[in-house]
């Protein structure tokens, strides 16, 4: 029997500048049919040309043609290349740099707005002219650009910084040290830094560092053999057995007393540990991740931490971004969290039936608040917001003094008002009479609302503005 090779619709590719010959579009194509990740042939003017089955089975839409179609109307719904619209665009920088490129973006797939990690490859002519583009696409289950009612969720350009490197890191072994204020998710980041990794069917166990007793840690950690101490009754594996072959997560690590460091330190070098009282020497496997909202590598300078030590998780740091740096997702957060409230018994919500949401009016105030506890707080404000709401709909009135009285406090700029500051909801008359007078670049409009470009772009698109 004949094996079957797809047929696949191509566009014709033009002449380069150089009048060279262009690629057998055909021949390229049917290489990547054998590729299983989605990958597409793009030439310089962002068209697309051709995709193998896997793309069109995981982006293609029925009834809706791709081939030829830029590349940034179908994957962004834009009318300008990504990085007019304020993202990073691929195709540029591999052009500047004359080789691959690697951004996560987020797509418009037949399932709604996804992270996408795109790696882009340019394909030369003969006198080096780039004259195509390979770009492979795959999906990150890490988080979602969706409301969701479990794990990561956001959009913003901040946080799929993190989400990128994250995805990066995941398949190796190297210690990840997660950094970031209170209140940020680093257990959520943690956790998705486990399911991605070739751990994911392994336990994940958290080790609280903060507020533990120097004896009661090493005896947590490591385990104890029967009567190393009064009480000790009988063998207890430690939580470092509990995590053998999976990821072992240190929370606080910043927390945890001089004389621990040095037993952790040796732990992380030889990969070998003994129980309490115990003289066997057991070997350790898993995956290390820490995290603190301390300045640890400060903390080294005046010894309150161990300059060996934080070189040895340190391998890959990540900083997770405040909520304030994360504007453009609390509309995105506010609605997950109120679906997981909804959801559970301790709000009332599944007795009641309520759905929560919230108000146009109350979600501007809560753009408007700088949010210091971060996400953490988002959520003790929501649920108090919640229990004082008699229906479904969250409204001003329901949220707290604070937070209603940021929002009222006005910005100004070259002696003029300027709406309430990084505030996507904000009413449309409002926001064009402001983008009308303003008198600087799209870029300084960005900053001063402290909106993202990409942002900003949507608004002004939707509103017919350039």
């Amino acid at each position: 029997m004949k094996s079957h090779i797809p047929i696949i619709e191509t566009h014709a590719l033009p002449t380069n500048p150089a009048g060279e010959r262009t690629p057998d579009i055909g021949a390229l194509v049917s290489y990547l049919e054998h590729e299983p990740q989605p990958m597409i042939v793009l030439d310089p003017q962002y068209r697309i040309l051709a995709a193998n089955t896997a793309y069109q089975r995981q982006f293609g839409v029925a009834g809706e043609p791709y081939i030829g179609h830029k590349c940034y109307q179908i994957s962004h719904h834009y009318d300008v290349p990504c990085d007019q619209a304020g993202e990073h665009c691929p195709m540029k920088r591999a052009l500047e740099q004359r080789g691959p490129d690697r951004v996560l973006h987020i797509h418009y797939t037949p399932r709604g707005p996804e992270h996408v990690d795109v790696e882009l490859r340019p394909i030369f002519g003969g006198q080096h002219a780039v004259i195509a583009y390979v770009e492979r696409l795959v999906t990150v289950r890490s988080a979602s650009a969706k409301p969701s009612e479990e794990g990561l969720v956001g959009r913003s350009a901040a946080f799929n910084h993190a989400i990128s490197a994250l995805h990066r890191v995941a398949p190796s072994k190297l210690p990840v040290l997660l950094l970031g204020e209170s209140g940020t998710g680093k257990e959520l980041f943690a956790t998705a830094l486990h399911e991605a990794s070739t751990r994911a069917q392994s336990p994940f166990v958290v080790v609280d560092c903060s507020g533990i007793t120097e004896s009661l840690f090493e005896s947590e950690f490591f385990g104890y053999e029967k009567g190393a101490f009064t009480g000790a009754v009988t063998r207890k594996p430690g939580l470092l057995e509990t995590a053998q072959g999976g990821t072992l997560f240190l929370d606080e690590i910043g927390d945890v007393p001089l004389s621990m460091q040095v037993k952790l330190l040796r732990l992380i070098e030889t990969g070998t540990f003994r129980r309490v009282g115990g003289t066997e020497t057991l070997h350790a496997d898993f995956r290390l991740v820490a995290a603190t909202h301390k300045p640890l590598l400060e903390m080294t300078r005046d010894g309150r931490f161990r300059q060996d030590l934080y070189y040895r998780i340190s391998a890959f740091p990540i900083l997770l971004p405040p909520l304030r740096e994360r504007r453009d997702d609390i509309p995105l957060l506010v609605d997950s969290i109120l679906r997981r409230i909804g959801n559970a018994d301790a709000a009332g919500a599944r007795a009641s039936g309520h759905k929560f949401r919230a108000s146009h009016e109350a979600l501007a105030r809560l753009e408007a608040y700088a949010w210091p506890g971060n996400i953490r707080e988002m959520r003790n404000v929501l649920e108090r917001a919640c229990l004082l709401a008699d229906g479904a709909v969250i409204r001003p009135e329901h949220l707290p003094d604070y937070i209603r009285q940021a929002a009222t406090e006005p910005a100004r700029i070259a002696g003029r008002s300027s709406p309430a500051r990084s505030s996507p909801a904000l009413p449309d008359e409002e926001l064009m009479d402001f983008v009308k007078a303003f008198p600087g670049t799209r870029k300084a409009l960005a900053s001063h609302l402290g909106w993202s470009e990409r942002t900003l772009y949507r608004r002004l698109k939707a509103l017919g503005l350039s």
